[in-house]
């Protein structure tokens, strides 16, 4: 059944991916963008050469204008939105323009979905920062990495929020907002707490978007610098399974509306930042890489690890791109694609 969806940062790495995803699946799609994202118009011009100038309509606004996020939500079936600031150290930097991205321009798409008289299901990027520095859990060092002793399966939706950072202060007030505009209000909300997302057309840069960054740096020959000891520990998700957890959301909507997920690679698909992913990264590109260390970043957890067993079992996902294979597929894209990053 076709849908007509809208996509708020769909000129973005995950937006940009499941546009195309979409509409060569005969969905109708609108993305809401204001193109200020390291290459979001190329993301724009890729999207326009494989499905052509008619594939998808291109608003060009900001989340912050409720007026345009309203009129883009006019006779839409779902909204993805992914639209949002996403750096922690941006969000330290200027926190006023962080609220105003995510926290208000979050409000302006419920609001524009509830408004709608449509009560189209609504998904949102939610962010593993929402658990902060997870204190009061154990935490063990090992030689590569650091490991969580309890829980062992990974951190849960049960873990008590704390909003560290402004950035998670405003992805944490979106979160709880789109949870309860399904309590107040009845829309269709899902909530995805996402961990380490990556993939193809993702433009790293080096406060966001960390395994793009490194891929693309090793590639070119460009320094890296390791923020802490390389041993902070992630749950890396590649992008087609995420959004096969989308689809499944829409899909099956009566099984997970008004619920919070978290969404990683989970306790399988996991490396240390450097200390593990440095080596991986050498085995892929044939060369010998070397890092500076520096500081640790405000609010960053020394690991943190999904467990998705509620996720899967709702809608029978699972994520199935190990890390290795990711990686080696993400660093055959970027030499493929040099010109991209000139």
């Amino acid at each position: 059944m076709s849908r007509k969806v809208l996509v708020t940062g769909g000129a973005g790495f995950i937006g940009a991916n499941y546009v195309k995803r979409l509409v060569e699946r005969g969905d109708q799609v609108r993305v809401l963008d204001n193109l200020s994202r390291p290459g979001s118009v190329r993301n724009v011009e890729w999207l326009g050469s494989i499905l052509g100038g008619d594939g998808f309509e291109l608003v060009r606004a900001d989340v912050r204008d409720a007026e345009a996020v309203t009129r883009a939500a006019h006779e839409i079936d779902v909204v993805v939105h992914l639209a949002a600031q996403v750096a922690v150290t941006t969000s330290v930097e200027d926190p006023r323009h962080d609220f105003e991205v995510n926290a208000l321009g979050t409000f302006n798409v419920l609001e524009a979905a509830r408004r709608s008289g449509r009560e189209p299901i609504v998904i949102y990027a939610s962010t593993n920062k929402v658990y902060g520095e997870l204190e009061g859990t154990k935490v063990l060092e090992e030689a590569t990495r650091y490991t969580l002793a309890d829980p062992p399966g990974g951190v849960a939706e049960t873990q008590h929020l704390d909003l560290h950072s402004p950035y998670g202060c405003s992805k944490g007030s979106g979160d709880q907002y789109v949870r309860d505009y399904h309590r107040i209000y009845g829309l269709p909300t899902v909530v995805f707490r996402q961990s380490c997302i990556y993939g193809p057309r993702q433009f790293g840069v080096e406060d966001q978007g960390w395994v793009a960054w490194f891929v693309i740096s090793a590639v070119l020959g460009r320094p890296i610098t390791i923020y802490g000891d390389g041993k902070q520990v992630r749950d890396l998700l590649w992008v087609d399974d995420l959004l096969d957890a989308y689809d499944l959301a829409v899909e099956r909507i009566d099984r997970v509306a008004g619920g919070v997920f978290n969404l990683g690679g989970g306790p399988n698909f996991t490396l240390s930042v450097w200390s593990e992913f440095g080596p991986l990264l050498e085995a892929c590109t044939g060369s010998k890489l070397e890092a500076a260390f520096d500081d640790w970043r405000p609010g960053d957890q020394k690991t943190f690890v999904c467990d998705i067993t509620r996720y899967a079992e709702a809608v029978d996902w699972r994520p199935r791109v190990a890390p290795e294979e990711g990686i080696r597929r993400l660093v055959t894209w970027v030499e493929a694609n040099r010109q991209l990053f000139d």
